[in-house]
């Protein structure tokens, strides 16, 4: 009976993965098909090309792929080192009372729906950055505050759960051998949770990269690239969600549909380099 069962739960999660693996085919496929006018029409130059006006069914990715690189390179940017401090603090630094409470509310901030923190950007966000740069304020650089405070939570709760796993004998270890609690924190704790720490900061990327609502609130619809980051600008999600409504010919979907499949490759390759290069660097230390 336990081998059967063994067997059973053996192959239902082979299937699960196979599906999931199948999903994502079946995902890709999609969009390919309904990308191949603009594949065919523009070929290369629909990602080097900048640009995108639909009444001239003209279209130029780089603007909106610009937007979605540097909009989440910002957000890891300013994320990453609070998401580790706020982890320490939690799993090593704060007051047993506060643990709690504070753990809970960064777990309720990770659940808060992405056009909340749109709004709420909006509305607090856009006229600080007015005031301290000029401008309008709608700009890359509010997306990416934005955008670092929407992954903030998620990020120090997954890492924080990362380091509650060291075991206890090896901190007390370090501590009877002289360590002070910096030297247990960076010579035990984040070493021995680094496979964790590496995965939150793995998945938050992914969730920045291709967050819509959050930033369409906040960057603007404007297909230009710009190296002052305040600035309005575009995004892939962005353009997505501002202008799939509004495809009236067949080179305009099928333009949109090719910026869904950049963003799936776009995503695909860059949260793949991530895992491969941190895991391989943890496996070198």
């Amino acid at each position: 009976m336990n081998i059967f069962i063994d067997k059973f739960f053996a192959n239902t999660t082979k299937l699960i993965a196979i599906a999931i693996l199948l999903i994502v085919a079946w995902i890709f496929t999609v969009l390919f098909q309904h990308s191949m006018d603009s594949i065919q029409a523009f070929g290369f130059d629909f990602i080097t090309d900048t640009k995108w006006a639909p009444n001239l069914e003209k279209f130029g990715a780089l603007p909106a792929i610009y937007g979605s690189v540097v909009s989440t390179f910002l957000a890891m940017v300013l994320a990453v080192p609070l998401a580790i401090g706020v982890a320490i603090f939690l799993s090593e630094l704060a007051p047993a009372k506060l643990k709690s409470p504070v753990g809970v509310s960064i777990e309720l901030l990770a659940a808060i729906p992405s056009v909340i923190y749109g709004m709420w950007g909006l509305f607090y966000f856009v006229p600080i950055i007015r005031d301290i740069f000029g401008g309008v304020g709608i700009s890359m650089l509010t997306a990416g505050i934005v955008l670092s405070i929407m992954i903030l939570p998620f990020m120090a709760a997954v890492t924080r759960d990362a380091m509650n796993t060291t075991p206890d004998i090896l901190k007390e270890s370090a501590y009877a051998l002289g360590g002070t609690k910096w030297d247990v924190i960076k010579d035990i704790i984040i070493p021995y949770a680094k496979a964790g720490i590496i995965g939150s900061f793995i998945l938050a990327l992914g969730r920045a990269i291709g967050e819509t609502m959050a930033v369409t609130f906040v960057m603007g619809n404007v297909h230009k690239i710009s190296a002052d980051l305040t600035q309005p600008a575009t995004s892939i999600p962005v353009t997505l969600a501002n202008e799939f409504t509004e495809a009236d010919t067949d080179f305009y979907y099928s333009s949109l549909f090719e910026l869904s499949l950049l963003l799936l490759v776009i995503s695909f390759t860059i949260i793949s380099i991530a895992k491969f290069y941190f895991l391989r660097r943890k496996r070198i230390a």
